[in-house]
């Protein structure tokens, strides 16, 4: 695999339904050198810091065969960086990753920990009200990533994965799990056991404590 865009945010505004909303999603593809930090890209714009960035969703990654497919799905070609995503790959299907499998992009690694969840922000970016309901049917949600050792990328690096090794969930089967209103015990201890995002651990730990609660 390798490394065919890097994506920086810029600030901007758009119209969420009835609402002007100020937003990241626009990136634009630089040819210079990023720098990669705990964070994320330097420069890179990010407004919705509730549910986007923070060190646990430092990253977001696409690749460039889900961008292929949604390019035949939409009857349109769909380019880098229309997704929001920060680093685009080629080769790379995101519902084939696990929590914990990590991404070598020259001295730079990220280490899987969600899927992206769709939300008004992207469907407004892609001009489809109904666009949330299509990402959430394709299971191409990429890839968030926290910063396991920060470093530049560039346009043309290759990207080697290591899959985690110890117990953990496919990105895919975390992503559908996130629908479920009623999560059991199992697939509540299954993410627990992975190394997730602390913000979604702390929200987990918290319905698990409930569900046993109610034994």
């Amino acid at each position: 695999m390798q490394l065919i865009s890097v994506n920086i945010g810029q600030e901007r505004t758009q119209q969420n339904g009835n609402r002007l909303e100020t937003t990241g999603i626009y990136k634009l593809p630089t040819q210079a050198s990023a720098r990669v930090n705990s964070l994320g890209l330097e420069d890179d714009f990010v407004c919705d810091r509730k549910h986007h960035g923070g060190p646990d969703q430092a990253v977001y990654v696409y690749g460039l065969a889900d961008y292929a497919w949604w390019s035949q799905e939409l009857g349109r070609e769909i380019v880098p960086g229309t997704f929001g995503e920060n680093l685009t790959v080629s080769g790379l299907e995101s519902a084939q990753f696990n929590i914990g499998d990590r991404l070598y992009l020259g001295e730079v690694i990220l280490e899987v920990t969600a899927p992206r969840i769709p939300c008004g922000t992207l469907a407004a970016r892609m001009g489809d009200p109904k666009f949330i309901k299509r990402y959430r049917a394709a299971g191409r949600p990429g890839l968030y990533c926290r910063v396991i050792q920060a470093g530049l990328v560039r346009v043309g690096t290759e990207v080697r994965v290591k899959r985690y090794a110890g117990e953990t969930l496919s990105i895919a089967e975390m992503f559908h799990a996130y629908y479920e209103k009623d999560k059991n015990e199992a697939i509540l201890r299954r993410h627990l056991n992975a190394p997730i995002a602390i913000r979604a651990r702390v929200e987990l730990e918290g319905q698990l404590q409930t569900l046993l609660e109610r034994k």
